[in-house]
């Protein structure tokens, strides 16, 4: 009986199918949370690389 237990406990440790999902959803939290506190530095920077792009392809048309 004892042989059966330490099968399973091993089998149970083994198991990792819920990790890749919490691991995912923890990093999807921590990028959020990134987004929201640069929100303005991000729009800003952005906003300038636009422009510059559109004033570079003005100059090719």
């Amino acid at each position: 009986m004892s042989e059966n237990i330490k099968n399973e406990i091993k089998a149970f440790l083994a198991e990792e199918e819920g990790v890749g999902v919490i691991e995912i959803v923890l990093i999807l939290v921590v990028l959020i949370g990134l987004v929201i506190v640069f929100k303005k530095q991000i729009n800003d920077l952005l906003t300038k690389i636009f422009k510059q792009i559109n004033s570079a392809s003005e100059e090719v048309y």
